[in-house]
């Protein structure tokens, strides 16, 4: 499971989730736009049901993508504990599934919800964010030895509002949907 708000998506998440399901053998990842996230607000957010087709549109032509839209069905705050739980139910998982969080949000792990139950029931997996040494982590994890790729969803979300190319950071399906719809523009 990768999830996110994916505001927008674009490549360097594309290229994280091919690394770990490569990485670790899974056969696919799930993409999970969040409805809301209960520890970071959404900024200039067009919204989860655009987001999610950004998402679709991104996934569509990998067969090892999985977009899951339980948590904008759901509504309200995203908990991972919960898409876990729903996630294991809807594909009949049997063994422990991944969860993939960027190695920023490891100093903030324990004030997630049932973050204990969350490591029994997911295998953490922590991607690199930059080139600093891993944080101490309390719980089971492993570390990718992932590509530092210096795109995020701000970055992109900034350079359309000054007027900046981004065709070349998000796929062309993303590209399309963002320039129709003008998202992100500002003024």
């Amino acid at each position: 499971m990768f999830g996110g708000s994916f505001n927008p998506i674009h490549l360097g998440h594309l290229i994280l989730a091919e690394e770990a399901r490569i990485a670790l053998g899974y056969t696919h990842v799930a993409l999970v736009p969040a409805a809301r996230r209960p520890l970071k607000s959404l900024q200039d957010d067009p919204g989860p049901e655009a987001r999610l087709a950004m998402t679709t549109a991104a996934a569509a032509d990998d067969e090892h993508l999985i977009v899951w839209d339980g948590e904008i069905r759901r509504g309200g705050l995203s908990y991972s504990i919960d898409t876990i739980r729903e996630l294991r139910e809807a594909f009949d998982l049997k063994d422990r599934p991944g969860l993939l969080i960027g190695d920023d949000l490891l100093a903030g792990f324990s004030e997630w919800r049932e973050a204990d139950t969350l490591a029994r029931e997911a295998r953490i997996v922590c991607a690199r964010r930059d080139r600093s040494e891993p944080a101490e982590f309390p719980y089971d994890h492993v570390y990718l030895d992932n590509l530092l790729i210096p795109i995020s969803s701000r970055m992109i979300r900034d350079r359309i509002a000054a007027g900046l190319p981004f065709r070349r950071l998000v796929p062309d399906p993303v590209w399309r949907i963002i320039s129709e719809a003008g998202y992100y523009r500002r003024g």
